[in-house]
């Protein structure tokens, strides 16, 4: 059960604490463009990092208990969190959610996941029902995105580029995800921070919607695993990694074995000092319909010095001399 600092849950001044837990790492073989991924110890040394990262949302099922416990039901079903990615997390280091819920009226949650020594991991927000998209995270930084001065690995991408291809996607329990996702919903459910039956194969029988859900974390996975179809990948190879993310359910949860058809859209494109960056929308519907079920906003970034071609195309581009 989630613990309280202060007062009850719904009460000005609450903050909900759930306990320390140490996530898995599930992508050290993930691979994409001919080679490992930021995933992979010798990649992430080769960037400059001490181990390969966790992928962000495995943080996610740190936050269902807790909101799940402030929103009921509805969490599972037009749940929103939206986060940015602050620090990244490797193996054998422990992570603590924390919610402060809505107060005076509001209707969002704001929501961060710290280390163990306080190193913050992420940051956003969380509610359910219709809420405005500029109520969150994610959209409320993209509205103050500047014009890129010049993209290089994404030069030809545009805002407003429609996936190449159609796609349908399930999860089964044993299913192989893929290259991007090289396990299954049973490999995930063996290490998962925060179990429940709704997840698992008698998940018809227990949970309040008679099917197996999917866990929120693996939401991502699910939307992730045939991404190479959208035709979306700058110049390359490259390595990239998650630098913020929203899933938003509009009629949930998605369920296990369930075929779903997704379109995907570049909403923004961005530069850091050190990134590139491309905000793509993912739509999601049961298949074979137009009924919307759930989507994602997902910030794809590109490290700009993984690129060996970065400096070459550049020049070549005009965008230096």
């Amino acid at each position: 059960m989630p613990s309280t600092s202060n007062a009850f849950p719904g009460f000005p001044g609450t903050t909900l604490c759930g306990p320390l837990r140490e996530p898995r790492q599930m992508l050290a073989e993930q691979s994409y463009d001919g080679h490992l991924s930021i995933h992979d110890d010798a990649t992430a040394g080769e960037l400059g990092l001490r181990a390969g990262p966790i992928e962000g949302p495995t943080h996610f099922s740190q936050f269902d208990p807790l909101l799940a416990g402030l929103f009921g039901q509805a969490w599972f079903e037009t749940g929103c969190i939206s986060v940015h990615y602050q620090n990244m997390v490797v193996e054998g280091e422990t992570v603590r959610a924390f919610v402060t819920p809505p107060t005076n009226g509001q209707q969002v949650a704001h929501i961060w996941a710290e280390k163990s020594d306080g190193t913050p991991v992420l940051k956003g927000t969380a509610s359910i029902g219709p809420v405005p998209d500029a109520a969150h995270e994610i959209p409320q930084r993209i509205a103050k995105l500047r014009p890129p001065a010049g993209l290089v690995i994404n030069h030809d991408l545009t805002v407003g580029q429609c996936g190449a291809q159609a796609e349908t996607i399930t999860m089964g329990f044993h299913q192989h995800m893929g290259n991007y996702y090289p396990f299954s919903l049973a490999d995930k459910l063996k290490v998962i921070t925060e179990p429940s039956p709704w997840y698992t194969l008698e998940g018809d029988t227990l949970s309040p919607w008679g099917r197996a859900i999917i866990p929120l974390e693996m939401i991502s996975v699910l939307l992730g695993s045939t991404v190479k179809l959208a035709g979306f990948s700058g110049r390359g190879p490259a390595v990239g990694l998650f630098a913020g993310q929203q899933i938003r359910l509009l009629k949930g949860p998605l369920f296990v074995d369930q075929a779903y058809d997704l379109q995907r859209e570049i909403i923004a494109l961005s530069e850091s000092a050190r990134t590139e960056s491309a905000w793509v929308r993912t739509r999601v519907f049961e298949a074979g319909t137009q009924e919307p079920v759930a989507e994602m906003i997902l910030n794809s970034a590109t490290l700009k010095h993984s690129y060996a071609n970065y400096e070459a195309d550049a020049r070549a581009l005009g965008l230096i001399t």
